[in-house]
């Protein structure tokens, strides 16, 4: 596929695994209203993308992302709407809202490193991926209250990330914590102390993602993210249909043969 230009993205695809980094460092990679633009460009573009079979979600300059970018919202925010248009705060927030379900939405399995500040949209962003990794001072945050604000996209995704007692107690306190607590509220699956030890389990973990079938881990996650918005009657009439549909595809005699054959399936290693 041809990614689209970005100017506050570094982008590098290699062998079906695609590394997205945030990279406004001197801003702790505060999302501005031109790398939200980048960001869904990057995601539109990757939306029915078999092809690419990870994306590794990572910040620049030792930090995730400290959420929106304050400044340039209040700089340019507080003027009222013009009659007739969309108000640019309520575009702004809603576009980041989108965002994220393009994100959770994404048939590759999105992985988050998580360092230094993970706050407001940073806290989202993790919310939302498959896969979650954070280093163990790593500060964790919805700060949003704090400063007058509700965490408006975000919160949902926390709600389904987490459960929406433990969300309330995040949401209504703005209390800030490490990525041991992460780890330990389910926000994060596993905790890393330096880069090697982070590398090494990125490289297991990217291991078992390219022994897995793409198509069949695309159907996987439409059918888990069902589960909470669909009757489930409805799920797993469609999850059949799925089935049905993979079994005679190209990947289930594929993978059956290898495993009866005692070998790799073509698309392992992301071969």
């Amino acid at each position: 596929m041809t990614l689209p230009e970005v100017e506050n993205l570094l982008l590098k695809l290699e062998r079906g695994v695609l590394e997205v980094t945030l990279n406004r460092p001197e801003s702790r990679n505060a999302m501005s209203l031109a790398m939200v633009a980048d960001l869904n460009a990057v995601f539109d573009a990757m939306a029915d993308e078999r092809a690419i079979r990870v994306v590794i979600l990572r910040g620049a300059g030792g930090h995730f992302c400290a959420g929106a970018d304050l400044k340039q919202m209040m700089a340019g925010g507080m003027k009222p709407p013009v009659p007739g248009e969309i108000d640019p705060i309520v575009g702004f927030s809603r576009s980041f809202g989108s965002l994220l379900r393009k994100v959770t939405k994404l048939p590759a399995v999105v992985i988050a490193i998580c360092e230094g500040a993970v706050l407001g949209g940073g806290f989202g962003f993790a919310c939302v991926s498959d896969i979650a990794f954070a280093h163990v001072d790593a500060k964790f945050g919805l700060p949003e209250t704090t400063r007058g604000l509700p965490p408006a996209q975000i919160a949902p995704f926390v709600v389904e990330r987490i459960g929406l007692t433990q969300a309330r107690k995040l949401c209504l306190t703005g209390a800030q914590f490490r990525g041991l607590e992460a780890q330990r509220l389910g926000i994060v699956h596993e905790a890393f102390s330096s880069e090697e030890e982070l590398q090494t389990k990125l490289a297991e973990t990217l291991k078992q993602i390219l022994n897995c079938a793409p198509n069949a881990n695309a159907v996987t996650k439409e059918i888990i993210l069902n589960v909470a918005h669909q009757d489930m009657e409805f799920v797993l009439d469609d999850a059949a249909q799925k089935f049905a549909a993979c079994v005679r595809g190209t990947e289930a005699p594929e993978g059956i043969t290898a495993f009866m054959q005692k070998r790799a399936p073509k698309w392992a290693g992301g071969n």
